[in-house]
């Protein structure tokens, strides 16, 4: 039986690839709700409901799962423009910033995101919060020679600081990119976001953060009303 998440999940997956047309250059996110995503466009294009589509991906396990799927796909560098991506959270305020990184992907997801014409997002309720970094940690990718002096820089700012771990191999997570990533826990939460995202992008040795500021267009809400499944849209001013 597919847990209550899990539809929620499903339920704003299928209500994204909706929004994908004929022609389209799409942002394909990381996560388990963006790898739903994913799967229900390559089952559009398999069955001919959607054509000529072409995948960016945010992360190397996205470019795995598209290829799998017959999801034709670009390199960023060759793209000029994205005209639709769409990706998970891990944090969404009311103001529709974001945490993102829990996959350690958000450096490629965000520039995917900055590139892209609109901006969709796909949670469920329970990544609806009222303040980001309450309990969800905020990354930090860092270069490898720098994380301790990063580590330095981000107590400074007031951060409680922890270098994330493997959890399946003995040492660090490295991303992607080959950098390693620093979880970190401001006291009281983030209040400010686009201060601290810069604050923190300003320290040497810092390759991004997981703070998605005033990138949103649409947030795709996943809820439970009744015994009905909905995804619930709320629209952003961007």
């Amino acid at each position: 039986m597919v847990d209550v998440q899990s539809q929620m999940k499903l339920a704003v997956a299928n209500k994204a690839v909706e929004k994908i047309q004929n022609g389209m250059v799409v942002g394909l996110g990381s996560g388990s709700t963006a790898a739903l995503m994913i799967k229900a466009l390559g089952e559009k294009l398999a069955t001919g409901q959607i054509k000529d589509v072409r995948g960016v991906t945010t992360s190397f396990q996205g470019e795995v799962l598209a290829s799998e799927l017959g999801i034709p796909l670009l390199d960023l560098n060759s793209v000029s423009q994205i005209d639709l991506a769409i990706d998970g959270a891990d944090e969404v305020d009311p103001n529709f910033d974001l945490i993102k990184g829990g996959g350690a992907c958000h450096v490629q997801e965000k520039l995917v995101a900055a590139r892209a014409e609109e901006f969709v997002v796909v949670v469920d309720s329970t990544k609806i919060v009222e303040r980001l970094n309450m309990s969800f940690l905020l990354p930090v990718e860092v270069l490898p020679s720098a994380w301790r002096q990063v580590k330095s820089g981000l107590i400074e700012l007031g951060a409680n600081v922890q270098l994330r771990m493997a959890q399946k191999k003995a040492g660090p997570v490295v991303t992607d990119q080959g950098n390693l990533v620093l979880d970190i826990k401001m006291p009281g939460g983030i209040q400010d976001p686009l201060d601290i995202e810069c604050r923190i992008n300003n320290i040497p040795g810092v390759l991004e953060n997981g703070l998605f500021v005033n990138l949103v267009n649409e947030v795709l809400v996943g809820e439970i009303e009744g015994d009905k499944v909905l995804a619930r849209s709320l629209r952003t001013s961007l």
